[in-house]
């Protein structure tokens, strides 16, 4: 009888933690975007929470697929 061992691989859980920043920031983002929320920053025209959102998702989702802990 043995045993099996399975590594889930650390940039499983980056990948999780990407994602759900991306989510947070994303929402983030678009509640400002959407209201009309103007913030005192440089460049806030660019709404930057938004693109980093959508990144940060991107990334963390890609992360989370690629290094999934049943792929074999």
């Amino acid at each position: 009888m043995s045993e099996t061992r399975h590594v889930i691989p650390i940039w499983f859980f980056i990948g999780i933690l990407l994602t759900v920043y991306g989510v947070l920031i994303l929402g983030a983002g678009l509640w400002d975007v959407v209201n009309g929320i103007k913030r005192d920053v440089v460049m806030a025209d660019l709404h930057t929470a938004v693109w980093w959102g959508i990144l940060l998702l991107a990334l963390g989702l890609f992360y989370c697929i690629r290094f999934r802990p049943d792929k074999e």
